[in-house]
């Protein structure tokens, strides 16, 4: 799985808004991205919002991201969740989330996003916790390691790259929540720096399914689409991997466009979206 969908994912960028100095060269494809996974999945289980597991995985991944050269920093978000009693009483829960960015800078002003959240599953409910959904133990390898180890493979083999737009690695946190960090980064970006972002790539659930899926934004422009989705199938027949979008069954996302993940967010602001 990891060897093809970097691959993926490398050629769709590539091709989109990079220039490759010829020098460089890609080995051992997916092995680094693996073992960032099963990592980041066993000395950080329980990575929910705001706990001490969630502080640590994001300065983990702020250090890798460091050692590969770029500039990266944790930004603090307060935000608040409800949580249902046993009883079916609703009360609050406030917590602070850490969201970690990396930033490659490029000729021009435009940006693109590559994105994929660090928490895991908290409880939302004693009936979660009776169920024993989420909690300290969840390692979280599919949701969200995977995508995690992707994205740092992926800058790593971007870190030396010449590109034209400027990069934005974006480890959320407050995910499982509702989206929480997804809704406090577009918040914090200005009018000028939403109108210069082309395309934020959301990475989740990487692992366990039928098909790798590619789905654009409800919003995302046809041409676009043409550009990113359309493209990543492409590749992915080339290469004889199985990959496919949604097929349209839920008439509030029609064929080809996603739902539910971090990017939904972007996609309701307008800004362009593919969800891996």
């Amino acid at each position: 799985m990891f060897p093809a969908l970097r691959h993926l994912v490398v050629a769709l960028a590539l091709g989109v808004c990079f220039t490759v100095p010829a020098q460089a060269k890609i080995s051992q494809p997916g092995e680094m991205a693996s073992e960032q996974a099963r990592h980041i999945a066993t000395y950080f289980p329980g990575r929910m919002t705001g706990t001490p597991a969630e502080m640590l995985s994001a300065d983990y991944l702020r250090q890798q991201f460091e050692q590969m050269g770029y500039q990266s920093d944790i930004r603090k978000f307060n935000s608040r969740y409800i949580y249902t009693s046993r009883n079916k009483n609703q009360n609050w829960h406030n917590v602070t989330g850490s969201t970690v960015i990396a930033a490659h800078e490029g000729k021009l002003a435009q940006q693109i996003i590559v994105m994929a959240h660090l928490d895991t599953y908290a409880p939302r409910s004693d009936a979660d916790s009776d169920n024993n959904l989420g909690g300290l133990t969840l390692q979280g390898l599919d949701d969200n390691a995977a995508g995690l180890g992707v994205m740092l493979e992926l800058a790593n083999q971007m870190k030396h790259m010449q590109t034209q737009y400027g990069i934005r690695f974006i480890a959320t946190s407050g995910e499982e929540e509702g989206r929480l960090g997804a809704e406090n980064l577009l918040q914090r970006m200005s009018d000028a720096e939403k109108k210069n972002t082309l395309l934020v790539i959301n990475l989740d659930n990487l692992i366990v399914g039928d098909k790798l899926y590619f789905n654009s934004g409800k919003s995302t422009p046809a041409a676009v689409r043409k550009l990113t989705r359309d493209r990543a199938l492409a590749i992915a027949r080339q290469h004889g991997i199985t990959a496919t979008t949604n097929p349209g069954l839920n008439p509030d996302y029609p064929k080809g466009t996603d739902c539910c993940h971090d990017s939904e967010v972007f996609d309701r602001a307008g800004i362009p979206v593919l969800s891996v």
